[in-house]
């Protein structure tokens, strides 16, 4: 049984959250009413709670921040993704959702190490020349598949944030376990993504949405395996 005068707060904080990120056009109205509704039942998931809530912020204020690094050389190549909509938020947040509407740390510190890791690799590496993942070749910023240095640090850093975040938050107890989880799933992850947008993307096989569904999967699916072991 839950005490609602415990949750209640937390779910106007969420609402009021995702009022503010469609008021600041980070996020269309759609992403945000989505955004709130998986955010109220994990609040609410046997397995989860506010803690695991709070991690899911927690990867949203990065992409938020990191959206904005260099944001004007960024419209200036044309690579500003600006408002993120319904697709961004449903690909990189539904299987976070349901790993913890399913109470498995392991799948969703993975899951969310990944998306984490993936966009701050992207909002970073964007701003440097990448080198296609594929053939190592430069390619112009932006370009599906392309992988860079400062891109992969940021993307392993922004894992070992969620992991650390992780431990902090009490979702599992072991730091070094929790940033393992992290670390190795959302950098493997990440390359996963980056070896899908240069082989499938690239050529329209598969959307950035599908490719992002694909590398969380991916990055929860080890979550789960390093979580076991």
């Amino acid at each position: 049984m839950y005490n609602l005068e415990y949750v209640a707060p937390y779910v106007v904080l969420l609402v009021v959250i995702g009022m503010m990120v469609y008021a600041r056009k980070a996020i269309d109205l759609l992403g945000s009413v989505f955004m709130i509704i998986m955010g109220v039942i994990i609040i609410f998931a046997p397995g989860a709670g506010v803690n695991w809530l709070f991690l899911i912020f927690i990867f949203l204020i990065l992409g938020l921040v990191f959206t904005r690094y260099k944001h004007q050389y960024k419209k200036e190549i044309k690579v500003y993704e600006g408002t993120r909509t319904i697709k961004n938020v449903v690909s990189n947040g539904v299987v976070p959702f349901i790993m913890a509407a399913f109470g498995n740390y392991g799948g969703f510190i993975g899951s969310i190490a990944t998306a984490t890791a993936d966009t701050m690799a992207s909002e970073v590496g964007v701003t440097t020349t990448p080198r296609l993942i594929t053939t190592l070749k430069k390619v112009p910023p932006g370009t599906d598949g392309g992988i860079s240095i400062p891109g992969t640090a940021a993307g392993i850093i922004g894992a070992g944030l969620i992991g650390v975040s992780a431990y902090l938050l009490g979702i599992y107890p072991e730091i070094f376990k929790t940033l393992e989880i992290a670390v190795i799933s959302g950098t493997v992850g990440c390359f996963v993504d980056s070896i899908l947008g240069a082989v499938l993307e690239s050529k329209e096989y598969l959307t950035n949405e599908h490719v992002n569904l694909i590398a969380t999967v991916c990055g929860a699916f080890i979550g789960i395996g390093l979580g076991l072991i």
